[in-house]
């Protein structure tokens, strides 16, 4: 039986009790680059100092990206030298099946840097730009100060939008996008920026093929939208291995049920994975679209949120110093998140709770069909308001919770649940623990509260074949979830890779 997550292979991250601020930054993968450029066919370059007269060689570049996009064709590869553009780049042709996709890449060892500093925001705009075109590449470039205080206006540091197919994003660093618009009174809305936004548009073409890889998104001011989202017609997806941190709303956002394709049947992120990706300082508790003046903060952002989205794998992602780790829901009535794995996920000292499921409201809709499995929840609900290492809400149905590891911090709330309306869930074989042991130990199931474990497994009829004990970590206060020999959540041999990076 793998009772959780217990990534026995590689160290600990830093320690994290200290300020976020002080942790030191990860680096993504080092990229995968064509390391003799030069010898290429089909490559071009485009350098600060060029001239789009030019042939577009190493010796003789063009200068503008732009220019770039506009004359390379499929298969080619446009190189970027070091420098910083003020500019934006415009791709609507892309490349094909047969001869490769064009790639835009900062040039090896030399640091490109798109800025939008003073560029004009109008409407939903990216300071890179793909729309209704497939087989692009971006990769290892510095996308930044994209911003705007006007609302309505939607800055994005990459936007993908329309229908395509085999788009990837890889190892770039996008950062410091804004939208500062002064809210008016208690209109709060049209104040929105966006690292990263698919927009899956067409109704008779999806996205598909789309691989997110390796970047850091950050400081970021969105407003009420999301650093990473993926909406609509996205189809077969990998968003992984990215860094998301210290950003006021949303981390990774999956999206359906918006209206964003036009026809409900295939307005659905779907059939996509979000794994080895570290989600951290994603908080809504400074943010004006959430009410930033709430006493104790709004603590409205998930780490990784899936909203309205089917049929996705959720793994081996490290989700700690959020609001809410991560979230399986639907904002909209009559519609479900659906068939949802969240697998071998690191999920710890999250603000209001590890994991919330279902609608946040009656009126809202639900989450069925999903199985949260072989997951480590540790001291999340640090805000001691009982909403425990389990949120669950309104509308679950066919749902199953097993085989994780949940250890519960001051407040000893396992699992939260105040609503009636659920129907046909499974909870059992998980370990759950808390230091005021297990006749302090608290749950709440149907509205019903249960003081111990004991009473809650009789009157509730689940987790007849779960445990309390100590899982016997290797070093809980360092964030290291590894589990030491003995361990009762070792019995049938924890997974060894999990989700430590």
């Amino acid at each position: 039986m793998i009772w959780g997550c217990s990534g026995s292979q590689n160290p600990p991250l830093p320690d994290t009790t200290s300020p976020i601020s002080s942790i030191p930054p990860i680096s993504p993968a080092s990229p995968t680059v064509n390391t003799d450029p030069e010898d290429a066919a089909n490559t071009y370059y485009v350098s600060i100092v060029g001239d789009n007269t030019n042939p577009g060689t190493i010796d003789s570049p063009w200068k503008t990206l732009q220019y770039a996009a506009d004359h390379a064709g499929p298969g080619s590869y446009v190189y970027i030298r070091g420098g910083v553009y003020h500019q934006k780049l415009r791709i609507s042709r892309g490349g094909s099946a047969a001869a490769g996709p064009i790639v835009f890449a900062g040039y090896p060892n030399e640091t490109a840097v798109l800025d939008g500093a003073g560029l004009p925001v109008n409407g939903l705009e990216g300071l890179i730009e793909i729309g209704q075109a497939g087989y692009v590449t971006i990769r290892e470039l510095e996308i930044r100060n994209y911003k705007t205080s006007t609302r309505g206006e939607v800055p994005a540091g990459i936007y993908i939008h329309g229908s395509g197919k085999d788009i990837s994003l890889l190892n770039n660093r996008i950062h410091s996008i804004a939208n500062t618009a002064i809210p008016e009174g208690d209109e709060l809305s049209g104040r929105d920026a966006h690292g990263i936004a698919v927009y899956g548009t067409e109704t008779d073409a999806a996205l598909v093929g789309l691989t997110i890889d390796g970047n850091e998104v950050y400081d970021l001011v969105l407003g009420s939208s999301e650093a990473l989202a993926v909406n609509g017609n996205v189809d077969a997806f990998a968003i992984t291995n990215n860094i998301i941190h210290d950003n006021d709303n949303i981390g990774i956002d999956l999206i359906g049920f918006e209206g964003t394709a036009g026809d409900m049947a295939v307005d659905q992120a779907r059939n996509g994975a979000v794994r080895g990706n570290v989600v951290y300082g994603i908080s809504s508790n400074t943010n004006p679209s959430y009410g930033a003046s709430v006493p104790n903060g709004s603590n409205a952002a998930g780490g990784i949120y899936i909203d309205g989205g089917r049929s996705i794998l959720v793994a081996e992602n490290r989700v700690y110093d959020n609001d809410i780790g991560i979230e399986l829901a639907s904002e909209h009535k009559g519609r479900l998140t659906s068939s949802i794995t969240v697998q071998d996920n690191l999920i710890y000292r999250n603000r209001l709770t590890g994991i919330a499921m279902g609608g946040y409201d009656g009126a809202r809709g639900g989450t069925s069909d999903s199985t949260v499995v072989s997951n480590t929840l540790y001291k999340n609900d640090l805000l001691g308001d009982g909403n425990g290492q389990l949120y669950l809400q309104a509308n679950l149905s066919g749902n199953t919770i097993s085989k994780n590891i949940i250890v519960a911090g001051d407040s000893s709330v396992f699992i939260s649940n105040e609503y009636t309306s659920n129907r046909n869930n499974t909870v059992d074989g998980n370990l759950y623990y808390a230091e005021a042991g297990a006749d302090e130990a608290y749950w709440v199931w149907k509205k019903k509260p249960y003081t111990g474990f004991t009473a809650y497994q009789r009157g509730t009829g689940n987790d007849s074949g779960s445990r309390f004990a100590e899982p016997l970590f290797k070093d809980a206060a360092r964030d290291d979830f590894r589990l030491e020999p003995g361990s009762p959540g070792a019995d049938g041999g924890a997974t060894e890779e999990g989700a430590q990076p």
